[in-house]
């Protein structure tokens, strides 16, 4: 290994008003290898992205680059560095197509104008390595999460690569899309390039990565070989306490039908039929595309439905936006959080307070008491890490920021909850408690759908699990049926439209 590590901090420290995000962190990142940043959300390892990027400045320490030290960087000398980040929160322009957002700024050849031609040839280039069906010409604003995410780290491989910083790169990535890109970054590596992966997933960290450094509250606790180190050891570190992996058992029967919906369309959707209970978990399972997130956007009116019947406890339901679904006691956690789960430039208090004001407030008046003592139970139960309800969404962690979300629908107490990727970008810790408080709310008869793309997740939380192929219905599995092969064949079903 060369003594001179490709990047490094020394004695950074930052802090907001009332938090300290890092504290006196010293850390070397070595050439061509993967080092993995682990910790709680909170932990500082968003802080420490920001600071390499140049994003923000550290208020002490300093930062050095293939060993040339700097007090501080900006995003124009990160780049010129050769450092690239990859944010969990995409920085996309929704309105332009997918080769402008990738080389935005930064033509093919040095060019000041736009070389079109050029730049969708080169764009179909990286997605032929990435081995993935998304078109130059396509708009970012019609994609779905998982090719937004595709689409940032294709962004980064346009750029001359020493070091690249990869957060939460899977959150909703395919089984597949994982693959492929875990191939690529052991391209990367061989290539001499630097890779900081930053995951809550444990099984990434110990497939893909060299040395894992855990982050808890600010501080750096240690750097490890990961040959050299257990999960559980691993996790204890990253929490400060034991935390068991396996996932919370609940021992109540299934209640009565709740929920029926038959023939749903639309937003290349078809026939989306299925029922759900009192008490029970439904897993939603599926591939990139498969119309996973497009049928409960449509059960929530986030979208609109051309056909099929939504039946709410034997009685037709006519939702057309969110508020009819509201009314009707449905809770909807999107899965992107960042633009249509919380107001960013609002407080905790009023994000959670603005679902449930009829509850907290009298002759149009907010009592103060009422709402607080609301916000500190899901504040406790949730852990939310925040100095006061009146902190700002936006300068909170992105799994800080779902727990708020989560809490707005708790705290409404609704009679059926749609989750789509609940624990997306969320800490081992939190997840269990995420877990247990899903479990809890299906154990008070609360009716759950559960999007997610981590098969262990959905298996080990879903009472049954719907399979959905090309936005059509591919199978429901019942708890003793559940298999990842299976899950995953009929996740690959081909249909033809009825269009076709």
């Amino acid at each position: 290994m060369d003594d001179k590590p490709a990047l490094a901090l020394r004695g950074v420290t930052k802090t907001y008003p009332g938090v300290v995000a890092l504290q006196n962190v010293s850390l070397d990142i070595h050439k061509g290898k993967v080092h993995a940043i682990a910790g709680e959300n909170g932990a500082g390892k968003s802080t420490m992205m920001k600071l390499i990027s140049g994003a923000i400045e550290p208020d002490s320490g300093s930062i050095l680059v293939d060993g040339i030290e700097y007090n501080a960087l900006n995003p124009k000398l990160s780049k010129e560095l050769g450092i690239e980040v990859v944010y969990q929160e995409f920085n996309l322009i929704p309105s332009l197509s997918v080769a402008e957002n990738l080389f935005l700024g930064e033509y093919p050849g040095g060019s000041f104008m736009p070389d079109f031609a050029c730049m969708k040839r080169k764009a179909q280039e990286i997605f032929d390595l990435l081995e993935v069906k998304i078109a130059p010409t396509d708009k970012v604003g019609d994609l779905s999460t998982s090719y937004c995410q595709l689409v940032e780290i294709a962004k980064a491989l346009t750029k001359k690569l020493k070091v690249l910083i990869l957060d939460e790169p899977t959150a909703s990535l395919t089984v597949s899309e994982t693959e492929v890109l875990f191939k690529l970054i052991e391209k990367l590596k061989n290539q001499g390039t630097t890779i900081l992966y930053v995951s809550h997933r444990m099984s990434e960290i110990f497939n893909i990565c060299d040395y894992v450094t855990i982050f808890r509250d600010g501080q750096m606790v240690s750097t490890h070989n990961t040959c050299d180190i257990e999960v559980n050891e691993l996790i204890k570190l990253m929490v400060g306490r034991e935390v068991s992996d396996t996932y919370p058992r609940r021992r109540h029967q299934l209640g009565d039908l709740v929920l029926k919906v038959e023939g749903l369309c639309g937003l290349g959707v078809e026939d989306i039929s299925f029922d759900l209970h009192k008490g029970e978990i439904l897993g939603f399972a599926g591939l990139v595309g498969a119309g996973r997130t497009e049928t409960v956007r449509m059960l929530f009116g986030a979208d609109r439905y051309t056909e099929g019947r939504i039946i709410l406890n034997g009685k037709d339901l006519n939702i057309r936006r969110p508020e009819d679904a509201c009314d009707a006691g449905i809770g909807f956690v999107p899965e992107d959080r960042k633009t249509q789960g919380v107001a960013q430039g609002m407080s905790i208090r009023s994000n959670i307070s603005m679902a449930i004001l009829k509850l907290v407030s009298r002759y149009g008046v907010i009592n103060k008491k009422k709402e607080s003592q609301i916000l500190e139970k899901y504040k406790d139960a949730l852990r939310i890490k925040t100095p006061s309800f009146d902190q700002l969404v936006k300068n909170l962690s992105g799994g800080n920021q779902q727990k708020v979300v989560l809490s707005k629908w708790l705290a409404k107490d609704c009679r059926i909850l749609i989750v789509d990727e609940p624990t997306r970008g969320i800490d081992v810790g939190a997840k269990q408690e995420i877990y247990e408080i899903l479990n809890k709310l299906a154990e008070r008869g609360v009716a759950i759908i559960m999007v997610s793309s981590e098969m262990p997740e959905l298996i080990g939380m879903s009472d049954r699990i719907l399979v959905l192929s090309e936005g059509h219905t591919a199978g429901i599995l019942e708890k003793d049926e559940f298999d990842q092969e299976t899950i995953l064949k009929l996740s690959s079903l081909e249909f033809v439209s009825k269009g076709a």
